[in-house]
């Protein structure tokens, strides 16, 4: 799909935002006006999932439309663990190359040594220039603050990662910050007559979690209830999952205590959420929101107190796969809940490529979605399953891949007990039902699927006949 007159592509990423945590998705306390409008305005994705839920192999895959294993961006790029070079071709490049202008604001996290100026944009404002330029200003650092009883019982490990008080006026804050860099773009791109990209990535609400006032105080610790997931005693379960607890060092915390980094997050996610609702103002001040394409999506979810864990990594659960998605712009569906399933990483490239009209690179691997953004059902083809993988990261090289459809989620565990899910049943995802003998029928099916899954995309995973005879055949240990 291509609109008639190439689109301007306003393209803003949160890092870390739970898909649950929006007014649209009936979370009882955060509050999202800001996206809440931008979903009534344009096509909203309830099922959109990120290919792989940690930071940089997810924004390498939305770059260059193929999934980790093929690009080979396994895990994160600081974490002093060997790589192959990131040098796969990219749709910002294809863009520039058509004539955009192409600016890139906030988090980069694609590449270790080349910034966004060596794959096709203009201009590069980083989280350093932010850095800077709040040294320059004088401006007070960040306050950790851990309440005196929560340090008591929270192990200093944890400490840093609950967070606390930004103590400058909301205007200087990170992601205001980054939003006034976006709107001075803007206002120099309105008065030219080329197409354009923007593409404002935040930093939040990633932890730890600084919010400004008066969004530090909007949520307090006694008003956030446990997630549906508190509580897990992960029966059944691969150990990896305790062991998660334990490296964070908060295997024995209460949700007194995880409600105090909970009330936090969804202040950062709020704040975010005020920082884009001024770049839509802007947007409209200036004329160009009818021709422009804005997308807000998120590079993964969080865990964020969910089955007691914090941050991501060895899970394959809802809180981290599941990402917002919304898409509004010229020629798009109004106020349209699309439920198919997309790879809102993977897909967006080709997606990407069909509303600007430029030709897709043979390398990328995505379904696009772009024809779901008319807003009309998925056509028989469209999968009714979505696959995400993990690669291990800081916390240990553990493989997993996982395959879901809207009423069942299986996880393949090569060197663990393997995992599955009844999502009706259990959205929350607690019970484990891999041994169940009642679902054998359904297991042996998504392994069947999975296998084919992987071999089409040439996943090294499955190469040994030892590997594929544990999803063809289940030659698994329960």
């Amino acid at each position: 799909m291509a609109c008639s007159q190439r689109p301007n592509i306003l393209l803003i990423t949160s890092d870390q935002h739970r898909a649950d945590c929006l007014e649209t998705a009936g979370h009882p306390l955060v509050q999202t006006p800001s996206l809440s409008r931008l979903s009534q305005e344009g096509v909203t994705f309830s099922h959109a999932f990120t290919s792989t839920p940690s930071c940089c192999p997810a924004r390498q895959s939305l770059m260059c439309g193929q999934w980790a294993e093929t690009h080979g961006g396994l895990w994160n790029y600081d974490l002093g663990l060997p790589l192959r070079e990131f040098d796969q071709p990219t749709w910002s490049e294809a863009l520039s190359a058509s004539g955009y202008r192409m600016t890139h604001v906030g988090k980069w996290h694609v590449h270790e040594t080349r910034t966004p100026l060596e794959f096709g944009y203009d201009r590069y404002v980083s989280l350093s220039d932010y850095g800077r330029w709040r040294q320059e200003q004088g401006l007070p650092s960040t306050q950790p603050l851990v309440d005196p009883e929560v340090a008591q019982r929270v192990h200093s490990t944890a400490h840093k990662f609950f967070g606390g008080l930004d103590p400058v006026a909301l205007e200087y804050s990170r992601t205001h910050w980054l939003a006034a860099q976006a709107i001075d773009v803007l206002e120099e791109y309105a008065r030219g007559e080329q197409p354009w990209h923007l593409r404002l990535n935040f930093k939040s609400p990633h932890l730890p979690c600084y919010p400004a006032e008066p969004f530090f105080s909007r949520y307090a610790p006694e008003d956030v209830t446990p997630w549906g997931s508190w509580g897990d005693r992960f029966e059944g379960k691969p150990y990896i999952q305790r062991q998660q607890l334990a490296s964070w060092r908060i295997e024995d915390m209460s949700w007194g205590d995880m409600s105090h980094f909970v009330a936090r997050y969804l202040a950062s996610v709020s704040q975010v959420d005020d920082a884009v609702g001024r770049v839509l103002d802007a947007l409209d001040t200036l004329g160009l929101a009818d021709s422009t394409v804005v997308i807000y999506d998120a590079d993964h979810g969080g865990m964020g107190g969910s089955h007691g864990m914090l941050d991501k990594h060895m899970v394959m659960y809802d809180d981290v796969l599941r990402v917002p998605l919304i898409m509004r712009g010229p020629g798009l569906a109004q106020g349209v809940t699309q439920d198919a399933s997309v790879s809102s990483t993977v897909g967006q490239a080709n997606t990407l490529c069909d509303l600007t009209g430029i030709e897709r690179p043979d390398t990328f691997q995505g379904e696009s979605f772009a024809a779901l953004l008319e807003g009309g059902t998925p056509s028989d083809h469209w999968p009714d399953a979505i696959v995400s993988t993990y690669n291990g990261n800081q916390f240990g090289l553990f493989l997993q891949r996982m395959i879901r459809t809207k009423a069942m989620k299986y996880v393949w565990n090569p060197t663990a007990v393997d995992e599955l899910y009844d999502l009706r049943a259990d959205p929350w995802e607690m019970t484990n039902l891999i041994a169940d003998a009642g679902y054998a029928d359904v297991l042996a099916d998504l392994r069947r699927r999975l296998l084919e899954e992987l071999t089409a995309r040439g996943d090294d995973t499955v190469k040994t006949t030892w590997m594929q005879d544990q999803l063809a055949h289940g030659c698994k240990v329960v």
